[in-house]
């Protein structure tokens, strides 16, 4: 698998090849398909997103605009493009998209890969690029046979004429389809014609990552590439007072130190020397802008902020008086710390400024940004920045930052040499970027019946816009609002399913200095945690099954009730469990799919054992539901290891924790049973990265109480 590729070089190939290449483009009008030999003499000009490409040797090259990092994405956008297409999947090559406009994601507006959007993005275009090259082979073969193309079939990468028995492959007949129209409104597939969409299909990543060759950030090599390696301040706003650059060059290997926005770069020869340099430099920090926070602190501010007006988010019916008129009342406070990204492969990027270009390399999920940022660092503008995108060691929202693409470029630059810089696990879990620490106080009425008539919720935590440096309106960071309350056409479709008839959501934002930014989910997953808790609280004072409770309040949200009676039943939900054992339930809506989980748990000793978690998804139509499976498995992983062990601690004005000694993370024999049941749904496309990850701590928290009659409001879980 090819991982990096121009649009230069794409053009130029396949303008001059013979195959057949289709194109499309993204307007406002909707998908515009071209082939590529239409715009001969506009490479330059030309800004096709480039789909796919049929060589004369019947290969078909597809290029995938978004990001792999484990989720499985390279091969779920190529089996769209072949079923359509009726190629043979055996002829399959995928080919990473460079930065470019014509790649931005359609919902998202830039090249990412986040809020769970590649596939729900790309489908309707993927599929209607493949059907348009299908109809075009079909018509190609139709006119050297000379008989009606109503005649002639597509299958697994041939053309077939049942009445004479002749075929031609995609490879024979690529040449000739080059030169018919483009249909811009091809017939697509019925359900029941589909060959991949909805089948289990292998990965085509996966022999390369079983083989050793695939290629990773860390595995970027070049010639004369040097490394460098960053001092880092220990504490939020701290300055180098002093440092010893003369120590650090002595080291053998060590070329030159480079100070950054964040730190100072040592370069060297190779990665023992950087790090020996970087040892020799003896920085003395400043104590910085906030010495004496820490994990209490922290804690204390965000909960204190509970009690400061809040900016509204959203007001709907009168909560205020519905409360007041409410027969039972019950108010809560729940408090979720940060916890860390701690990808698989720590941060890293490789970069080569040279006077009129800048090649950068490395695990991104974000080409826009990347290849922005690096033009302004750089000098240059954005057209003469290639992004090289490798695989992703996972990247769980962090590697959509651009922070380590600035370092790289600096070293770079200064040193006149491709230079890759590369973060050690203490670096990448002190300096990460976390998902924010946040309090909630909610208060909640019921009527004379038990059901659900008021919802009052405010909010403290830290803003995400306020890190990327976008602004805040009104007082409003949405994104840290998702689950809760989100924007009527956002593409994260991220809100409370329940219909509360008076309901309302404010928001404190805290300006202590803790940087934070997407974690999987985003802040779904501890608003989730917060109000999932909070219902099953709420049924516990209606005198009412949690299920029951929670249906009452979904009666016009068929697809929430749904995974909830899916789940249920295949849990066996409201069946007895021996003393010491309990069943929890939770639903939520996140990034336009529904998900709820059932989690059976034991309890001994003052330890909590997950000893199954069933979960019903669903995401409308399923493309690959090996992917599904296994991106649902890992949501329930990751958000078991934060409900807990994960905490993120803080001391001195900075981050306590360094790696994984005292950053606790879940271990595979402390790995439930996980069960998934997709919901079988022709409604509308939702992500699935992401969903699997918010019901988790919820439902394993009401397992708690449902086992020992605790009421816990705090994860990690401390009985």
């Amino acid at each position: 698998m090819k991982t990096s590729f121009s649009r230069r070089e794409f053009l130029k190939g396949s303008l001059a090849a013979s195959g057949l290449t289709i194109i499309a483009t993204l307007t406002p009008e909707g998908v515009k398909l071209a082939k590529a030999s239409e715009a001969k003499g506009e490479a330059s000009t030309l800004k096709p997103t480039a789909y796919y490409e049929i060589t004369p040797q019947g290969t078909v090259k597809v290029v995938v605009p978004s990001s792999e990092m484990g989720q499985g994405i390279h091969t779920t956008l190529a089996m769209i493009v072949a079923d359509e297409l009726e190629a043979d999947w055996g002829k399959i090559q995928v080919i990473q998209a460079p930065a470019a406009d014509p790649f931005k994601n359609v919902l998202l507006d830039s090249q990412l890969t986040v809020a769970s959007a590649a596939t729900r993005g790309w489908y309707v275009p993927l599929r209607k690029a493949g059907a348009a090259g299908r109809a075009m082979l079909i018509e190609a073969a139709a006119q050297e046979w000379k008989v009606p193309a109503s005649e002639c079939t597509a299958e697994k990468g041939a053309v077939r004429h049942a009445k004479s028995g002749r075929s031609l492959n995609y490879g024979e007949l690529a040449p000739k389809a080059a030169r018919l129209q483009v249909p811009q409104d091809p017939q697509l597939k019925k359900e029941s014609e589909f060959k991949y969409i909805g089948k289990l299909m292998p990965r085509v990543d996966g022999p390369e990552k079983v083989n050793g060759k695939a290629i990773f950030g860390y595995d970027v090599d070049l010639p004369d590439i040097h490394y460098a390696i960053l001092a880092r301040p220990p504490a939020y706003g701290a300055k180098p007072d002093s440092f010893d650059e003369k120590a650090a060059i002595a080291v053998d290997g060590v070329v030159k130190v480079v100070p950054t926005p964040r730190g100072i770069a040592v370069c060297a020869k190779n990665f023992p020397a950087a790090l020996k340099g970087r040892k020799a430099l003896n920085v003395k920090w400043s104590a910085g802008s906030h010495p004496d926070m820490d994990s209490a602190s922290i804690e204390k501010a965000l909960v204190s902020g509970l009690e400061q007006p809040g900016a509204n988010a959203i007001t709907r019916g009168d909560p205020k008086k519905a409360l007041a008129q409410a027969a039972k009342v019950l108010e809560a406070t729940y408090y979720v710390p940060c916890v860390a990204h701690a990808t698989m492969e720590p941060m890293n990027f490789t970069a080569h400024v040279q006077q009129d270009r800048c090649d950068i390399w490395g695990p991104t999920q974000g080409q826009t940004v990347a290849q922005m940022v690096a033009g302004q660092v750089a000098g240059l503008s954005p057209d003469k920045v290639q992004v090289h995108t490798t695989l992703l060691g996972c990247g769980l929202g962090r590697r959509a930052a651009p922070d380590f693409v600035v370092d790289a470029v600096i070293a770079s630059k200064a040193l006149g040499k491709p230079v890759k810089v590369v973060w050690t696990r203490e670096e990448d879990i002190q300096h990460d970027l976390f998902r924010s620490a946040v309090a909630h106080k909610i208060k909640a009425g019921l009527d004379d019946q038990g059901r659900l008539i008021a919802w009052d919720h405010k909010v403290s935590c830290f803003s995400i816009l306020k890190h990327m440096g976008r602004p805040i309106e009104n007082g409003i960071d949405m994104y840290v609002l998702w689950g809760l309350h989100d924007a009527p056409q956002s593409p994260a479709k991220s809100r409370i399913a329940y219909g509360i008839p008076n309901f309302s959501v404010e928001l404190v934002l805290s300006d202590l200095p803790v940087p934070v930014t997407p974690w999987r989910s985003v802040q779904n997953a501890p608003n989730a945690f917060a109000t999932e808790c909070f219902m099953d609280e709420l049924a516990h004072l209606a005198g009412k099954d949690p299920l029951a409770f929670r249906l009452e309040s979904l009666k016009d949200n068929p697809r929430a009730r749904r995974v909830l009676e899916t789940v249920a039943k295949s849990s066996d939900w409201g069946k007895p469990l021996p003393q010491g054992r309990g069943r929890g339930i939770a639903q939520h809506m996140c990034f336009g799919s529904y998900v709820a989980q059932v989690a059976d748990v034991s309890v001994k000793d003052g330890k909590v054992t997950v000893n199954r978690v069933d979960v019903a998804v669903d995401c409308g139509p399923v493309v690959n539901p090996d992917a599904l499976e296994a991106q649902i498995q890992g949501a329930v992983v990751l958000a078991l290891s934060t409900t807990l062990k994960e905490e993120v601690k803080f001391a001195k004005g900075g981050v306590a924790s360094a790696n994984f000694g005292d950053y606790s993370v879940i271990r595979m024999s402390e790995v439930p049973e996980i069960r998934v049941h997709i919901v079988n749904s022709t409604d509308e496309m939702g992500g699935i990265g992401e969903p699997g990850v918010p019901p988790l701590a919820p439902a394993v928290t009401n397992a708690v109480f449902a086992a020992t009659g605790k009421r816990l409001r705090r994860i990690p879980l401390a009985l």
